[in-house]
């Protein structure tokens, strides 16, 4: 099952998120830009986990 990478910014919803920029994400997929993440101290309001860099997802070679 691939992460779902979340366009929007969970928190301030006005932030657009590239798939390949950097965000804040939890363990539940909660994501959140790098100054909001950064506001809430890396913990996600929703669950209470801590919020993590979100991967970049590269771009597939075959």
């Amino acid at each position: 099952m691939a992460l779902e990478m979340r366009t929007l910014c969970e928190k301030c919803t006005s932030t657009e998120l590239a798939p390949d920029g950097a965000a804040f994400i939890c363990s539940y997929e909660c994501t959140f830009c790098v100054p909001c993440g950064e506001a809430m101290h890396r913990t996600c309001p929703n669950c209470g986990g801590e919020l993590v860099p979100r991967p970049r997802r590269g771009t597939a070679t075959a």
